[in-house]
């Protein structure tokens, strides 16, 4: 009888010991999965071009879905497929800028479930890193967006150096910059005399800004009107706004650098 009981005793113990060991395999299987939830509640970002996708980005967005094709010149003239609009349903937050035509297409699909958020497109330093530590907190990627910001302070700072170091004479070249290439000037140091745009130069602004003898002329890709200050001498350089598939932010300045130390050297 005392060896039925120890043998009972044994029995239950193993029971026991076989209880506790699968109740750890449960909970590590329950905390493989919770990470793996981790994972997919990661915020669902769609943005109408690849500047507000770059944004988002920027400040710490992985899954991110761009609506205007980087093919397309001009995205405001672009108009958003059906199968877009479905995409926008289903996203957490939707990015767009009030300036596009398409932007109260995009507000509709949204309907009530997507975060809508309007962005401050310019690529002036400061205001970009405004706009990637808001959307950084919106987005529950603070984090992310701070380690942004500390690259991005880093690199541009190294590029404006750079174009400094390239002044013609040493000196900061003037230029005449279209109202959404602003950045670029203050990127290089130059002095802006004048700015134009979006529309196209009035002869009485091609007066005015010839007047100013600038080195440079800061033209939008984007947004060209052609040549701004024809038999004036400026070299006009072709600013581009929008980054390309990769989303890069920083590449932008880094091509802007290239374009004008070309145009500096040249002028």
């Amino acid at each position: 009888m005392a060896r039925t009981g120890v043998r009972i005793t044994s029995l239950l113990a193993l029971s026991a010991s076989l209880a506790l060991v699968t109740g750890c395999g449960s909970d590590s299987d329950s905390s493989s999965k919770s990470g793996t939830e981790g994972k997919e509640s990661k915020p669902v970002v769609v943005v109408t071009t690849t500047w507000e996708g770059a944004f988002a980005r920027a400040a710490g967005a992985e899954d991110v879905k761009v609506i205007v094709p980087q093919s397309v010149h001009h995205a405001p003239d672009y108009d958003p497929k059906p199968s877009d609009l479905a995409a926008v349903a289903e996203a957490d937050f939707v990015l767009y800028a009030p300036f596009e035509p398409y932007a109260e297409k995009i507000k509709e699909a949204a309907g009530s479930e997507a975060e809508l958020v309007e962005v401050n497109l310019d690529n002036d330093a400061d205001k970009v890193k405004a706009e990637v530590a808001r959307l950084g907190k919106l987005f529950g990627t603070e984090d992310a967006a701070a380690k942004w910001k500390t690259t991005f302070d880093r690199e541009y700072s190294k590029v404006s150096k750079d174009l400094k170091a390239a002044w013609p004479g040493g000196k900061s070249p003037n230029v005449v910059s279209q109202v959404f290439t602003a950045w670029s000037a203050k990127l290089a140091g130059a002095t802006t005399v004048g700015t134009y745009g979006p529309e196209a130069v009035t002869p009485a602004q091609l007066a005015e800004l010839s007047r100013k003898k600038p080195a440079l002329v800061l033209d939008n890709a984007h947004m060209s009107t052609g040549t701004v200050l024809p038999d004036s001498g400026a070299k006009q350089v072709k600013i581009v706004n929008y980054p390309g598939e990769d989303l890069d932010l920083l590449r932008v300045y880094r091509n802007a650098a290239v374009e004008l130390k070309k145009a500096m050297a040249s002028s």
